[in-house]
């Protein structure tokens, strides 16, 4: 969590960065499916209570 500011508490979970796939990758492999429009980028992402 090195860079990361965060409120630890008892309701505090961690996700595990492993369940989630690269999105690059995700989707390369649905390129025959999807069609980009708009690329979003994260700004802020609040954890804690």
């Amino acid at each position: 969590m090195r860079g990361i500011e965060f409120r630890a508490s008892e309701a505090f979970i961690d996700e595990i960065p492993a369940a989630y796939k690269p999105i690059d990758q995700v989707m390369q492999d649905a390129a025959d499916l999807v069609t980009v429009r708009h690329k979003l980028r994260q700004l802020v992402n609040v954890k804690g209570n």
